[in-house]
């Protein structure tokens, strides 16, 4: 695993009316400052990434759908630098992961219908300097193929 990247599987509760299901909670020891919420979605078969930030870390669930989410550790002095880590997130493996600064982050929808991310961040997105930089998915100094792995 990326250092500093954490996994939390989450549990749904379901009963007659529906289901509930928590994220986030401030009193975890996850959890670190709150920015904002927001929902993204990605079509089946698109890849949205690469990014990454240099002060926010990211806290996202797939909350509807499935989506391949894959890190890449480009930081300098990072453990792990030069890892990728693949995650299989959504409705068929509730989970949260906790992206670090500098980690760079992409996904991909897979199924046939959308995937839905909710995530809060620590920090707002300012519009004017944004904490965001892109790097295209099929860049080479990332040793990482999107396109779908026959097993």
């Amino acid at each position: 695993m990326i250092q500093g990247v954490q996994l939390k599987r989450l549990k749904p509760i379901p009963d007659e009316r529906g289901m509930v299901m928590e994220i986030l909670r401030s009193d975890e020891e996850l959890f670190e400052g709150f920015g904002q919420v927001y929902l993204s979605v990605v079509y089946p078969g698109v890849v949205k990434g690469w990014h990454y930030h240099k002060v926010q870390t990211d806290f996202f669930a797939i909350v509807k759908g499935m989506a391949k989410v894959v890190l890449y550790d480009p930081r300098q002095d990072s453990p792990t630098r030069g890892e990728v880590q693949e995650l299989f997130m959504g409705e068929q493996n509730p989970t949260l992961v906790r992206i670090p600064p500098g980690v760079m982050h992409g996904m991909k929808g897979i199924g046939t219908e959308p995937a839905y991310m909710v995530n809060c961040p620590t920090e707002v997105y300012n519009y004017e300097r944004p904490d965001e930089f892109r790097v295209p998915p099929d860049d080479p100094s990332i040793p990482y193929d999107w396109k779908r792995k026959e097993r």
